[in-house]
């Protein structure tokens, strides 16, 4: 007869951060080994793409192709295998909001905003969405079974989030008018995962403990186990490392891209690239632990304003996204901003491509899905047709090398399609007159 959790915790004297990890290896699996995990990873960034340098080329009566990898995904043709571009989804929910509004306020729970009273533009004013995303309706499903409850559930990251609570910034919904705010800040995302710290300063002790407590386990575990155990010491060590360099290089609190910058922002703004691999690394980090199977990565948000300054590009994407395709300076930097949005999803694959699945064979991407997107198909024109949806990895069992076009399809049977890859069926999901034909056929 296995211990109970509580007993284990005071018979081996170890904390609850590792505790939570060890629980999941299978020497100490309180339950039956994890078998047939799937994982799900959710990736933002705004302001839409540029169609001739991002989408793979099929024929207008064919509905795939082998993949083609143009400027902007060119990042990302080392998954060629494990991916596929889904041309032809449409955000066709109206009503409320402006375009930007219900490209994010819709985009993953496929139903109408609220009234309310944030405007945008000349649109009529509107609220928070009207129902629940696909990310925490697959949480709270994941959740009810305890053979795939873990911690969290879900992990909600953000890179450069305003702190602000509007449309724009919110992309998650746990239900109607209930906005799930992405933790943008790697130090608060640490804390969350590793409780034991209650400021920036208790980062090396947190560490000393985990590093003690791995000692013990390892006396415990199988052999494999054991390299699980170093590998998630690993993982911990370099985020630790990481955050004393920052909290080193900065004294004030992290800054956010906005459309209108405040002056004391511009410095920490650079610090961009730099807050996305740290919020990757603490991805990674927890699904090895098993604190969660799902996950969005939020950059900025829609009408984000970073000034990519990293890229010789001192003005706002935002701003920069509303100029015609005839400026040609303007054109070339939208492809090298989205192109730099795609490195940072290839960093997030190739973290999970050598990251091998905890208690299972193969990698973690071999078990996961990301899905990059978008709120607008295109920036200057607020078109809401062709968002962007690439999927990297084998969490949804979807064979890749293939480059998908649905002509004009309401993107809610994406969503039902996401669902069902997961293990959750729905006859709709998001407003169901938008889901008349069922999941995606040829997928």
């Amino acid at each position: 007869m296995r211990p109970s959790r509580r007993r284990f915790l005071k018979q081996t004297g170890i904390s609850a951060a590792a505790a939570h990890f060890a629980f999941n290896l299978p020497s100490l699996a309180f339950g039956a080994a994890p078998t047939g995990r799937k994982r799900l990873v959710i990736v933002f960034s705004p302001n839409g793409v540029i169609p001739d340098h991002f989408w793979p080329t099929v024929g207008k009566k064919e509905q795939e192709a082998p993949l083609e990898f143009k400027r902007i995904l060119k990042p990302l043709e080392p998954f060629r295998d494990q991916m596929v571009t889904m041309h032809g989804l449409c955000n066709q929910i109206q009503g409320d909001g402006d375009g930007h509004m219900r490209g994010i306020g819709c985009l993953l729970t496929g139903v109408e905003l609220f009234p309310g009273d944030i405007q945008g533009g000349s649109d009529t004013p509107a609220g928070w969405s009207q129902g629940i995303s696909i990310d925490q309706f697959l949480k709270q499903q994941l959740q009810s079974d305890p053979k795939t409850r873990t911690r969290f559930g879900s992990l909600e990251f953000g890179v450069m989030v305003p702190d602000r609570a509007d449309t724009w910034t919110r992309m998650s919904y746990s239900g109607p008018n209930q906005p799930v705010a992405p933790i943008d800040d790697p130090y608060k995302m640490f804390d969350k995962l590793y409780g034991q710290a209650k400021n920036r300063e208790l980062l090396a002790s947190v560490l000393d403990d985990l590093t003690d407590d791995f000692k013990k386990l390892e006396k415990m575990v199988s052999v494999e186990d054991r390299r699980l155990l170093r590998q998630h010491q690993e993982l911990v060590r370099k985020v630790e490392k990481d955050l004393k360099v920052e909290l080193a290089a900065q004294t004030d609190q992290i800054g956010h891209a906005v459309p209108e910058l405040p002056p004391n922002v511009e410095d920490q703004n650079d610090n961009m690239p730099e807050i996305t691999r740290m919020q990757i690394e603490l991805m990674v980090n927890s699904f090895a632990a098993d604190f969660a199977r799902i996950a969005t990565l939020q950059i900025t948000n829609s009408v984000g304003g970073a000034k990519m300054r990293w890229l010789d590009i001192d003005n706002g994407h935002h701003a920069i996204s509303h100029e015609p395709d005839s400026n040609v300076e303007a054109y070339e930097h939208l492809i090298q901003i989205n192109t730099w949005y795609c490195e940072q999803v290839a960093m997030l694959a190739r973290r999970l491509s050598e990251t091998p699945e905890p208690g299972g064979d193969g990698s973690m991407l071999d078990n996961t899905t990301i899905i990059w997107t978008n709120e607008l198909g295109k920036g200057n024109s607020h078109t809401r047709n062709n968002i962007p949806f690439v999927l990297i990895g084998g969490g949804l069992g979807i064979r890749g090398n293939r480059a998908l076009d649905f002509k004009r399809t309401p993107h809610n049977r994406f969503l039902m399609t996401v669902a069902e890859r997961m293990g959750f069926p729905q006859e709709s999901f998001g407003n169901p007159d938008f889901c008349g034909d069922g999941v995606l056929t040829g997928v």
